[in-house]
């Protein structure tokens, strides 16, 4: 008897399967289009990197942008097939494609993208150094006393870090250069850090490249001047002026020195 209402409740379709799977289907749609709306309306895009920001410091950059840019986040298979999708419409949007892998966003704006990235950059959130991770800055240890008893010698000694003892407890001796960019932070660097009570690295979108207008580059040009324009384009005429002068071939760079000589 058990075995045969089994097999009857076994029969009738999951009404709540069928459903989710159409809010998923409905919430890509929405998404796609979403993304290419906001592709069409908006001509200028940073695209940033997201590691190791949590949920509720993304909550505070998107509130610290609302008004100025829109923070869109997203599976890079998705981003990439909706760029692809709206590619007919906006053939500039294929630039992006080989930008988008690891951990990335999107935030579009209209204003003025210094002041959209002074905002993005302005959020960064203290951290401590954990095991495994990639130090993004170099970290150092300044000399002076640490308040740690004389039976913590042994582990400064096994970091190589010359110590004395001053007044019943640790004193580092010299600066030292404890963790260097880039690298991985060991076990031992990262309990020393929290020992001593120190958090030295911050976490926030980090810029990895600017679209604007259908041209796309690196976040450092922003800080360009027109004094930095005018001396890279003459220091580019002085090297096209000495290039005719060498071989003898006269050019516009070229001719005044020619005259002058």
């Amino acid at each position: 008897r058990r075995t045969s209402l089994n097999r009857i409740y076994s029969s009738i379709p999951d009404p709540h399967a069928k459903m989710v799977k159409e809010d998923k289907a409905t919430w890509k749609a929405n998404y796609f289009l979403r993304l290419q709306e906001l592709f069409d309306e908006y001509p200028k895009i940073f695209l940033v990197g997201v590691d190791n920001v949590g949920s509720k410091q993304m909550q505070q950059i998107r509130i610290a942008l609302r008004g100025s840019a829109v923070l869109l986040m997203g599976k890079n298979t998705m981003i990439r097939r909706a760029i692809r999708a709206h590619m007919k419409q906006n053939p500039d949007l294929e630039r992006l494609l080989p930008e988008i892998r690891g951990n990335v966003g999107f935030v579009f704006t209209k204003k003025d993208l210094k002041e959209v990235r002074d905002i993005i950059l302005s959020h960064k959130v203290a951290a401590p150094a954990k095991a495994g991770a990639i130090a993004p800055v170099d970290v150092y240890v300044d000399s002076g006393n640490t308040g740690m008893g004389p039976e913590k010698t042994s582990f400064f000694q096994a970091l190589s870090i010359a110590t004395k003892i001053s007044r019943g407890t640790i004193e580092i001796i010299n600066k030292v250069h404890l963790i260097k960019v880039d690298e991985k932070v060991g076990a031992s660097e990262a309990a020393l850090l929290q020992m001593l009570k120190r958090m030295p690295f911050f976490y926030g979108l980090k810029l990895h490249k600017v679209y604007d207008s259908g041209a796309i580059f690196s976040p450092e040009v922003l800080d360009l001047t027109d004094e930095d324009i005018i001396k890279r384009f003459m220091a580019g005429v002085t090297n096209v002026a000495c290039v005719s002068l060498a071989i003898g071939y006269p050019t516009a760079a070229s001719v005044p020195h020619s005259i002058i000589s």
